[in-house]
């Protein structure tokens, strides 16, 4: 299916393991802007790189990497996943106004408006600091789980999926997420009001609900446009 979704939300709201739901569900490419810096930066064959040394100080202190280099990245990938005829999803990007109005454009001459579909995650602020203070990461594969939803008095040492160990991100201390959490309000959440603004569909939904019950709501509005913001 060649459509666009993009998947917004606070820290800690799913947008990861929503857009991989997403990404199953409706045959798309996965492009998880966060994690691809995450990875560019914290790769040792990037260090002494002075770009990549900048864009490391600002990821691991929960600051949004320069939007010019974010927007080049971002919009050469979405050029090549519509160069082969595939739809994608996006978890959180374009994620500042600057490049909304770069990438934009481009993602409505690939995919046509009415095949974008912009998703936001709503969770409180607490849920975040909640959910993200409690998220351990596989170190090989990058399997993410919360604590917060392991039985009571179960741990997981290891995980379940290749059987590496689990590591702590460094955006994942409570004081980190606080600045993520006020980037997000500042420089992501205006983005919204110059989608509608475009004539663009945006959707709204809770993301306080279990992850399964979210994915019903995201799978709804793709197919049924449902939930639609005014």
């Amino acid at each position: 299916m060649k459509i666009a979704v993009i998947i917004y939300g606070p820290p800690g709201s799913g947008k990861g393991t929503q857009a991989n739901l997403t990404a199953h569900e409706f045959g798309l490419i996965h492009f998880d802007t966060g994690r691809y810096w995450e990875s560019l930066v914290h790769d040792p064959k990037n260090a002494g790189d002075p770009t990549i040394e900048e864009a490391k100080k600002m990821f691991d202190a929960g600051i949004l990497i320069t939007p010019e280099l974010t927007l080049k990245i971002v919009r050469e990938w979405v050029e090549r996943i519509g160069n082969i005829n595939q739809g994608v999803v996006m978890s959180g990007s374009p994620r500042t106004l600057y490049e909304a109005e770069g990438l934009m454009p481009v993602m409505e001459k690939i995919f046509g408006k009415e095949n974008i579909f912009p998703i936001i995650l709503n969770v409180k602020p607490e849920t975040s600091i909640l959910r993200n203070s409690s998220r351990i990461i596989c170190d090989l594969c990058g399997n993410a789980i919360l604590k917060t939803l392991l039985p009571k008095g179960i741990d997981m040492p290891f995980c379940p999926i290749c059987g590496s160990s689990f590591r702590k991100r460094t955006l994942d201390k409570p004081e980190i997420i606080e600045v993520r959490l006020k980037e997000y309000k500042e420089r992501t959440v205006p983005i919204f009001e110059y989608l509608r603004n475009r004539g663009v569909r945006v959707h709204k939904i809770d993301g306080e609900l279990p992850p399964n019950e979210v994915f019903k709501q995201i799978s709804k509005a793709i197919t049924t446009f449902s939930d639609v913001i005014s």
